[in-house]
């Protein structure tokens, strides 16, 4: 099969997407994508509803209007392990069994986190469900559910880590009413929930995530003067750690780093940097932020902070607590195709914070006031 077109994305030195199709051995994928690339449109069509009896959700349906070279090639989204922990026997299980009914194509992951497997006919999607389901794989969210959640390593491997991201993780995707909520999609678009360790966010959580948990501490910054010393003795450049400082909460005067705890605002360099002599504080959780995505109708947002510090320790009811009563606002009060974050901004966050039953804070201010005009609900302001 000629595709002179997709060759041309081989070359270089960056891994291609193009040679990990040809390894499986998927002809009508290469030929339908070289035929985009000819005809510079795309042949795929709107897939409509493909399932899994008794799931909603799950599997993204990919038809193509060239049924004479590729008829369909669904998508089939898998929930992965916290952490990204997985056993080789396992994988090598999932492999044999989409081998026998798919493509043996596969993402490790999807912007949502989950295990994709990519190119499976109609016909096949519920005897590999079948199988999978046998060896305890459980399918993913999509369209307007509960987006399966995705987390940082955490714990497992990382110094930093304020939170068990791992835990966190496991509590959420197993428990009963959010699993119903990413099978069964009720609500007006996606809700995508991301854990991060520490402030670093290693799994973009701010950009990518309408509800981010964030892990952090609130006491002060532990350091070990002597280490800062010894990294000073190496060569290493301590007054540059210092001048990088965006808070300029940092002082060295050559023998001893002084922070100032009150103004830091926990963007990590400094730890990154100098991780033997600086480490978190010892009063640790999280901090939950709301709203971020990367795309919508008007425009990308960050998340902004919703709750500037809760306690994080299981079974977690107050988190859950907290994305329920979250959960409800939207479905009652969004509209279709419309993210959370994007409720809020329409609606305003001083109504939003009223409805759920939150004081405003400082820290939830997003950007200042651009008016001179502010509104009150009656019984807010005693005569």
């Amino acid at each position: 099969m000629s595709t002179p077109l997709l060759d041309e994305l081989e070359k270089g030195k960056w891994p291609s997407l193009v040679r990990e199709i040809k390894k499986t051995g998927y002809k009508g994928l290469l030929e339908l994508y070289e035929l985009n690339y000819r005809d510079k449109e795309t042949h795929w069509t709107h897939g409509g509803m493909v399932g899994v009896p008794g799931y909603d959700a799950g599997v993204i349906g990919r038809v193509s209007d060239r049924r004479d070279i590729l008829a369909d090639a669904h998508t089939v989204r898998l929930i992965q392990p916290a952490g990204w922990f997985y056993s080789t026997k396992k994988l090598r299980k999932l492999v044999e069994i989409w081998n026998k009914y798919g493509s043996g194509l596969m993402n490790f992951h999807g912007a949502t986190g989950d295990l994709q497997v990519v190119g499976i006919p109609t016909d096949n999607i519920e005897p590999f469900f079948d199988e999978v389901a046998k060896e305890h794989w459980d399918i993913g969210g999509s369209a307007g559910d509960f987006r399966t959640a995705s987390n940082c390593v955490g714990p497992a491997r990382c110094e930093f880590a304020c939170i068990d991201t791992n835990d966190i993780y496991h509590t959420l995707m197993t428990d009963e009413q959010i699993l119903n909520d990413m099978h069964r999609p009720r609500f007006p678009y996606k809700f995508k929930v991301k854990i991060s360790g520490c402030p670093t966010d290693c799994v973009a959580a701010v950009p990518r995530a309408d509800f981010a948990i964030m892990g952090t501490w609130r006491d002060d910054m532990k350091i070990d003067q002597d280490e800062v010393r010894r990294y000073a003795e190496s060569g290493f450049d301590v007054s540059a750690v210092v001048a990088a400082c965006p808070a300029k909460a940092m002082s060295w005067d050559g023998n001893e780093l002084r922070v100032n705890n009150d103004e830091c605002i926990r963007c990590m360099h400094c730890l990154q940097r100098m991780p033997k002599a600086l480490s978190p504080g010892d009063d640790r959780g999280a901090t939950i932020l709301v709203g971020g995505r990367a795309r919508g109708r008007y425009g990308a947002f960050l998340a902004w902070t919703l709750v500037p510090f809760m306690k994080l320790e299981p079974p977690y009811d107050n988190l859950k607590e907290l994305i329920y009563k979250l959960l409800d606002w939207w479905d009652e009060n969004g509209r279709a195709k419309e993210r959370i974050g994007e409720t809020i901004y329409r609606i305003g966050a001083g109504k939003f914070l009223h409805d759920i039953g939150m004081k405003p804070l400082p820290t939830m201010v997003k950007a200042p006031r651009a008016n001179p005009f502010w509104f009150y609900f009656p019984g807010e302001i005693e005569e």
